[in-house]
C-alpha cells in the first residue's frame, strides 16, 4: 500500500475530479463504491446544495469520500465548516493558496492534497503544510496555468525537488495513463472527463457522446493571455473564443453551463474536457472504468517488471 492508498483509505489510488456541477453524488458515490476516491466539488459556489451533498453521500455509500474547496470561489468558511461538521477526512484544494485554512483542516485531522501546475506551487504548498499535491499537467480540461505543462514533465521536475506524494491528473483515461504517470513518480491518478463520460455521469447524453466522438485533437487551449486558462472541446463557441483571443469571463466561471451540462446545448458555455478526450471510445458505467484500469495497469507493470528482470527493452 502506498502513500497516496495510505492517505485515501480506499482499495485503489484512483481519485475523481472536482468538476463544477458535475461532481455531485450520484457520480461521487459510484467512484467510492467501486474502489476509488469520491470527490464533492465546491466550484459551483452552491454552498447549499453542496452541503447536502455531502449528507447524501453519508446516505449512498459507507466507503471513504472527500470534498475539494476550490478557494477561488469561498466567499466565507461556511463550506469549510460545513467539511468539518459532516467529519470529512480527505480534502483537496485548488485555486489559491492551501495556507489560509490549512491550520483549521489538521486541527480535525484532515487529509489535504493541493492542486499544483509548476514545480514552484509545489514547493509553496509543501512549505504551507499540506499532506499530497494533485500534479495537474496541461492536458487535462477544466482551468489551468495559462502557461502549458506537460503531465509527463511536471510529474519528474516536482519529484526531484519535492518527497511529497503525488496524484496525477491530466489526460489519464485508463491504465496504460496510470503507468506511465507511476512511472514518472506519482502515486495515484485524477480522472475526470473519463468519468464524464461514464454511465453515472449527471451530464446530457450530447456531452457524453462529445467526449465519445472526438479525436487526439479534439479539445483546444483557451485564454493564454489571461488566466485562468482552460482546456475544452473544440465547438463553435470555444473556436470563435480561442480566434478572438478575448476571454468570456462569464463563460469562463460557469455562465450557461448548466444548459450545457444537464441541457445538452454544446454552444451554451465551454465543455471542459481532457486531451484523454481522444482515447475514450465508449461510455462505461463507474465500475468498469476503475476495474479496467487497474487491470490494465497491472498487466503494463507486469510486463515492464518481466523485462526489467530479463534485462531486455
Amino acid at each position: 500500500m502506498n502513500r497516496v492508498q495510505q492517505h485515501l483509505g480506499t482499495q485503489y489510488p484512483i481519485v475523481q475530479s472536482p468538476m463544477s456541477w458535475i461532481a455531485r453524488s450520484p457520480l461521487a458515490s459510484a467512484v467510492s463504491e467501486a474502489g476509488g476516491m469520491g470527490i464533492i466539488e465546491s466550484g459551483s459556489g452552491e454552498s447549499e446544495q453542496i452541503a447536502a451533498e455531502i449528507v447524501k453521500m453519508r446516505e449512498l455509500t459507507d466507503k471513504p469520500f472527500g470534498v475539494n474547496l476550490a478557494l477561488l470561489f469561498m466567499r466565507d468558511e461556511s463550506m469549510l465548516d460545513n467539511v468539518i461538521e459532516a467529519e470529512v477526512k480527505f480534502v483537496t484544494t485548488s485555486a489559491g493558496s492551501p495556507r489560509k485554512y490549512i491550520d483549521r483542516l489538521k486541527e480535525h485531522d484532515i487529509i489535504v492534497y493541493h492542486a499544483v501546475p509548476t514545480a514552484e506551487f509545489a514547493l509553496k504548498a509543501a512549505d504551507a503544510g499540506v499532506d499530497g499535491l494533485i500534479v495537474e499537467g496541461a492536458e487535462g480540461g477544466g482551468f489551468k496555468n495559462p502557461e502549458e505543462v506537460a503531465l509527463p514533465v511536471l510529474l519528474q521536475m516536482i519529484r526531484d525537488v519535492c518527497d511529497l506524494p503525488m496524484i496525477a491528473a491530466g489526460g489519464i483515461v485508463d491504465g496504460r495513463g496510470m503507468a506511465a504517470a507511476f512511472a514518472a513518480g506519482a502515486e495515484g491518478i485524477q480522472m475526470g472527463t473519463r468519468f464524464v463520460s461514464s454511465v453515472e455521469s449527471p451530464v446530457h447524453d450530447n456531452f457524453k457522446n462529445a467526449i465519445i466522438n472526438s479525436s487526439e485533437t479534439g479539445t483546444i487551449y483557451l485564454n493564454r493571455k489571461g488566466s485562468p486558462g482552460l482546456r475544452a472541446l473544440k465547438t463553435e463557441h470555444s473556436l470563435a473564443m480561442a480566434e478572438s483571443e478575448e476571454s468570456d469571463r462569464a463563460v469562463l466561471f460557469g455562465g450557461g453551463a448548466k444548459d450545457l451540462y444537464f441541457g445538452g446545448d454544446m454552444e451554451s458555455s465551454i465543455a471542459l474536457s481532457g486531451q484523454g478526450a481522444g482515447m475514450i471510445t465508449s461510455i462505461k458505467t463507474v465500475k468498469d472504468i476503475i476495474d479496467d484500469t487497474v487491470s490494465e495497469y497491472f498487466e503494463i507493470c507486469a510486463d515492464l517488471g518481466a523485462r526489467a528482470q530479463a534485462r531486455r527493452f
